[in-house]
């Protein structure tokens, strides 16, 4: 037989940008393996400069990065890691970015608007990764945006099973703070043996993150009402919706949501709303300044290693969700 016969064995290999590298380093401990030594920096006029100290030739590279603000120099990093991954002959390059940037930009709502969404699963694409893995997009069609498999992670086993325990369930009452929202809670409805209530809103699509409340739906009077969200940006839907439950007679609201963005006022609102827990994860960094008495944070990164290394070993990802991911 002509040619070289080789019996090597695969080899994984975890790099983190500089978004968030508490998670990664969480990740990395959950994974056994120690994440790549690697040079980042900035040059003076912002442009971003990164090398990896060791041979990466032949690998399956899993490449974390969060896109938490400033979104765009974080999804830039990205880029970059995943190009020199490239050039350096990695075999397989997965993009790991449990807060995917953009995410709510899937759909044109009208005219003249982009759908950069899919601008950045193309960028990835084009970068060079083969594969895409991310916790709780904000609509399941952005998996069909990359041209490639796609591991749409879920929180939900995470928060629900931290909030089941935490709360009475017969005299709980799953909410969804929208339209958007009901097919998650209707999962979470499922696991705790709850029933569901949804509230429904009308946002002014000319004024950005501010939204009308008109109505609940739905048995929520003396009921302990958990609501379930994506993410928490400026806070204005949720502390909308705790109010009127508040209103409509809940006993008490537990907010929960896998994305802490918390942007502008968004501190300030959930400390004075009638919330009296918010329950997320660290998909995102939370800083001393985000963090108020009613906040409690679970971590990401066991679910993340254990579906990392479902994709390295070619198992399932699914089955972590009971075949419903």
């Amino acid at each position: 037989m002509t040619g070289i016969t080789t019996t090597g064995e695969k080899r994984m290999v975890l790099i983190s940008g500089r978004a968030h590298p508490e998670l990664a380093q969480e990740v990395s401990a959950a994974l056994g393996a120690e994440l790549v030594p690697t040079s980042a920096y900035d040059f003076a006029n912002s442009e971003i400069y990164v090398r990896f100290e060791e041979s990466v030739r032949g690998c399956d590279a899993f490449v974390i990065q969060s896109h938490t603000a400033n979104v765009n120099q974080w999804i830039m990093e990205h880029l970059i890691m995943v190009d020199a991954l490239k050039r350096a002959s990695a075999k397989r390059i997965t993009v790991v970015a449990p807060f995917y940037g953009y995410a709510r930009q899937d759909k044109k709502g009208r005219g003249r608007e982009p759908i950069s969404a899919r601008l950045v699963a193309d960028m990835f694409k084009t970068a060079g990764a083969d594969r895409l893995m991310s916790v709780d997009l904000h609509t399941a069609q952005i998996q069909g945006f990359f041209d490639g498999p796609v591991d749409h992670l879920w929180a939900l086993p995470i928060l629900a099973d931290y909030v089941g325990k935490r709360v009475d369930r017969s005299n709980l009452t799953i909410v969804s703070p929208d339209a958007g929202r009901v097919r998650v809670a209707d999962l979470w409805s499922d696991r705790l043996g709850a029933p569901l209530a949804i509230i429904h809103k009308r946002r002014d699509p000319n004024v950005p993150n501010q939204v009308k409340v008109h109505e609940v739906v739905g048995d929520v009077e003396g009921r302990t009402c958990v609501l379930v969200d994506d993410l928490i940006d400026t806070a204005g839907t949720i502390v909308q919706a705790a109010e009127a439950l508040k209103a409509n007679g809940a006993a008490d609201v537990i907010a929960t949501a896998t994305h802490a963005v918390l942007s502008g006022p968004a501190v300030d609102r959930l400390k004075n709303s009638p919330i009296s827990e918010l329950v997320v994860t660290n998909t995102l960094p939370i800083t001393e300044a985000m963090r108020f008495p009613q906040l409690t944070t679970l971590s990401i990164a066991p679910l993340l290693a254990r579906a990392i290394r479902e994709v390295f070993d070619d198992g399932s990802v699914t089955s972590l969700f009971d075949g419903h991911s």
